[in-house]
């Protein structure tokens, strides 16, 4: 990565930040917020006024278009994410940021008035019909009182109010049976969803004491525009819902037809703008003087070259252009991860984490490599890693060319599913003992016999635990160690000769020797004097080494170390889970026959496909979990800090866009 500062003339500002947007070369940055330029001779530049016209037409647009995708007819659910749209592309000419504007303002004087009338005739008819419907309900209330609405009117001589109460005790103790006020009552629901439709009818003396008791327990009704019975007036109002329903449609038809042929016109004609709209903003990142812009950025060191190249032809040779080496401080260089397509999905999980700062390992693929190793060793069934490498197969060739999102998964899940079958072979796992119990009829009997260069295989993890386990904490000390190298190289790159020695090799010694020493005394190896003496030489060294990078609290670094060894256990904990439940599904299933005679020879295979599958979920839920674990706590935490920022380079991003050569 190197620093570039650029000193143009303002004659070339235009055609320089074009080019530069166009090749996506360099991360451009605001020199006002670098310390290191707080000296530097010139002023901010405002953002140009063209970013305010560029604003207000990306917003009309984003508005029409809203309005046309959602009448568009599109998949929806599952089918969008296995089968997604793809978006078309308009092949646009190289023009002038005046020609895009001049074309946007002529499609949305066209298009723009009519779509959102349209747009808010349907929001119109959708508001009617949500008051249609509550009216519906409110009237259905009264058909058992078999009267005319007409009848629930006020007239010369009595006032009356309708509406419905959850308070009907109180309401009638406050009616005297002398006065001229009558209540009508129809009870609906139970419990606290208890309420009554009431009429209430009094003489035209009564008409503060009705409107009284109107205010305080009802919920008032307004039926003042109807007239006949109430079944009537519901079938009225259900008819003007259909009414209501074939304009909606008519006018989503209509809109339909404007998204068909103008929805992509519209995208391309909105990413134009925006893409200008970001070559006028980057300049509020410049300083200027009275005839010169200064730009600074960051570029990768392999496209010095190029960036030369591109403003000697623009600018013809008046632009000054230096590259520096940046320093970790006070510079703070973006990262640039350069990862091998088929790893993609590997430093998803390292983003999860944190970026790796400027000059840091990346360690994308050990990561990548070892989660799906220690994922498969922890599922351990061959038959849940068959079930997950024909589905991540399935996955990626039926719909990868349609989502880079499900081809990268897909991928990434065939690896997990060859694992995971690779390790249950290798721990006589297959559906647990579903080929012995069901198909060998022994469960006694492995899956296949065959020895290898002394070693008899499979290993039976259930049988033999502690060969699984030694086995689980070898792997341990491969990851650790590699971690530690990693240190040791990052060290060397950073040319931090200290951190070197005391952090990281310090660790070398200290494994080495006090290994030997533990092997020695608890598990009484025999060594020769020689060997003894060096044991503890090295333990000494590796121990003074850490205290001189730690202190005394370089101890607990040691402790630690072991608790991180000692976590790599969980490989054997949640193979055996896998196989035991496994195991416990496959005994049920065997029992079920004779527990039910003739039935359950039919419910057995249904119980193993659900028992399985349910157990593959949730055990493959853990692996990838505890998986992840293992990189971001034991494996992070011998070499990785993290916190940079990725590399962002000032580019064009095209989606409904190219242009034409």
């Amino acid at each position: 990565m190197k620093k570039v500062s650029i000193i143009l003339h303002q004659s070339y500002l235009e055609g320089s930040i074009k080019k530069l947007h166009e090749l996506g070369l360099i991360q451009i940055i605001n020199i006002q917020k670098e310390e290191q330029t707080h000296d530097q001779t010139g002023e901010n530049v405002d953002v140009p006024p063209e970013v305010t016209v560029y604003n207000a037409l990306e917003v009309r647009l984003t508005k029409v278009i809203e309005i046309l995708s959602k009448a568009k007819s599109s998949p929806k659910g599952l089918k969008t994410l296995l089968r997604p749209e793809m978006p078309e592309v308009k092949t646009v000419n190289n023009r002038s940021a005046q020609e895009i504007s001049s074309d946007v303002d002529h499609i949305l004087q066209t298009l723009e008035k009519s779509i959102i009338e349209m747009d808010e005739t349907i929001k119109q008819f959708k508001e009617k019909k949500a008051k249609n419907e509550e009216l519906i309900r409110h009237v259905s209330l009264f058909k058992p009182f078999a009267c005319d609405l007409d009848d629930l009117k006020d007239s010369a001589l009595v006032v009356v109010t309708v509406g419905k109460t959850k308070q009907f005790e109180q309401l009638e103790k406050q009616l005297q049976p002398d006065e001229p006020i009558a209540l009508l009552s129809k009870e609906y629901g139970t419990g606290k969803k208890k309420e009554w439709a009431v009429i209430l009818a009094g003489h035209v003396t009564e008409k503060e004491k009705v409107d009284k008791l109107s205010r305080e327990y009802l919920t008032v009704f307004d039926f003042k525009a109807f007239s006949g019975s109430p079944t009537d007036v519901v079938e009225q109002i259900q008819q003007e819902q259909a009414r209501l329903d074939e304009e909606i449609q008519q006018v989503t038809q209509n809109l339909t037809t404007h998204a068909l042929e103008h929805l992509s016109t519209l995208y391309a004609l909105r990413e134009e703008v925006q893409i200008e709209k970001a070559r006028k903003e980057i300049m509020k990142n410049f300083t200027q003087t009275q005839t010169t812009y200064s730009i600074k950025g960051w570029a990768l060191e392999k496209n010095q070259e190029a960036i030369h190249t591109v403003l000697d032809t623009t600018c013809d040779g008046y632009c000054h252009l230096s590259f520096d080496i940046p320093s970790t401080n006070p510079d703070t260089p973006p990262t640039y991860l350069e990862t091998p397509k088929w790893a993609t999905t590997f430093r998803t999980f390292l983003e999860m984490f944190a970026m790796p700062k400027y000059n840091e390992i990346n360690p994308t693929i050990f990561m990548g490599i070892f989660f799906i190793v220690f994922f498969g060793f922890m599922l351990g069934d061959a038959g849940y890693g068959l079930v997950i490498m024909l589905l991540s197969l399935f996955a990626y060739v039926k719909f990868g060319k349609y989502s880079a999102l499900v081809k990268n998964w897909g991928f990434l899940g065939i690896w997990l599913g060859v694992s995971t079958t690779i390790a249950g072979l290798l721990l006589n796992s297959f559906f647990g003992d579903f080929i012995p119990r069901f198909i060998y009829q022994d469960p006694t009997k492995p899956l296949y016999s065959i020895t290898i260069a002394g070693i008899h295989l499979p290993l039976d993890a259930l049988g033999d635990p502690l060969t699984i386990l030694t086995l689980a904490l070898v792997f341990g000390l491969i990851h650790l160690n590699l971690g530690i190298v990693l240190g040791l190289i990052q060290a060397i790159k950073q040319k931090n000769y200290k951190m070197f020695f005391t952090q990281y090799f310090s660790w070398i010694p200290l494994q080495i020797g006090g290994g030997t020493l533990i092997g020695v005394f608890i598990l009484r190896w025999e060594v020769s004097p020689l060997m003894m003496y060096t044991a503890i030489l090295l333990t000494i060294a590796g121990v003074l080494l850490l205290f001189k990078h730690a202190g005394p609290i370089g101890f607990f670094g040691i402790t630690g170390y072991v608790g991180d060894w000692l976590s790599y256990a969980r490989l054997l904990a949640l193979g055996l889970a896998t196989s035991g439940m496994a195991l416990a599904f496959n005994v049920v299933g065997e029992l079920i026959p004779a527990l039910v005679p003739v039935v359950g020879i039919l419910l057995l295979p249904v119980v193993l496909v659900l028992a399985h599958t349910a157990n593959l979920g949730i055990q493959a839920l853990g692996a990838g979990v505890h998986s992840l674990r293992l990189q971001y706590v034991e494996f992070f935490n011998r070499f990785y800090e993290g916190g940079g920022e990725e590399f962002d380079p000032f580019e064009i991003k095209r989606k409904y866009t190219r242009v034409e050569k």
